[in-house]
């Protein structure tokens, strides 16, 4: 099956990650131009490092989600307008509700929900001009199945769901779509860790008794950044072997 996309400038939101990465070398190969936010020089290096192949064929841009600031440059004036946005961001509270610092709880949601419409709104508004744009939320199943002490995370994430979700009610009819893709346990980057920890916590609960690995994640959402998903809208996938079809 050969893919066809409108367009092929992508803004990849947290683009360190094992997943955004192998997002990043799939669009390269269609004829994309991605470019990769990072919140750190460790990120910026891991970046250049995975996609050393690639010079001049991709770009990066550093956003951090606890810095306001850091959005003047990355949506300045003269910014090319994205035709496709994929949203990997999120950052660590996994803690038990009742013994958590009160101001971490205002940083984090500041951070995973208030920056991230405000990020929203600003590549809405850009892609409102050229009448088109597809975005792409990586959520989790463990927005609809959280351990104990993900509270915060779940909250988080359907919030965030919740965000695109009405982006994609609102503004379809001006060309505009989302879809929210909820991954189950995926081997690489935290849940490999967590996966070999306790296998049967975690691939023991799973119908397909395996993990999921990045390319596999990676090409499902190049499949939904593609015309022949358009009908996909304001909508959630689940990604995750059967995890949360069952008890």
């Amino acid at each position: 099956m050969n893919l066809e996309f409108s367009g092929t400038r992508a803004l990849i939101l947290g683009g360190s990650c094992d997943m955004a990465l192998c997002l990043a070398e799939l669009m390269i190969k269609a004829g994309f131009f991605p470019v990769l936010t990072y919140r750190s020089k460790k990120g910026q290096a891991r970046i250049s490092d995975v996609l050393k192949d690639f010079a001049g064929r991709y770009g990066t841009s550093f956003l951090d989600f606890s810095d306001r600031a850091s959005l003047v440059q990355i949506f300045k004036e003269d910014a090319a307008c994205p035709d496709f946005m994929v949203d990997f961001v999120q950052s660590d509270l996994e803690c038990l509700i009742a013994s958590v610092d009160p101001d971490d709880i205002y940083r984090y949601f500041n951070q995973n929900i208030s920056f991230r419409a405000e990020v929203l709104r600003r590549v809405v508004r850009m892609m409102l001009v050229q009448k088109r744009g597809r975005l792409v939320y990586i959520s989790s199943s463990a927005a609809v199945r959280p351990n104990p002490g993900q509270g915060f995370y779940c909250a988080a994430k359907l919030a965030s769901e919740a965000l695109y979700k009405n982006l994609g009610l609102e503004l379809a009819g001006s060309g505009i779509t989302t879809v929210t893709l909820r991954p189950g346990y995926i081997d690489g980057g935290r849940g490999r860790e967590f996966i070999r920890k306790d296998p049967d916590a975690s691939i023991g609960r799973v119908p397909i008794k395996r993990a999921l690995t990045s390319k596999e994640v990676a090409e499902t959402i190049l499949f939904y950044l593609s015309e022949s998903a358009r009908g996909f809208n304001a909508t959630e996938i689940s990604l995750d072997g059967g995890l949360t079809a069952g008890k």
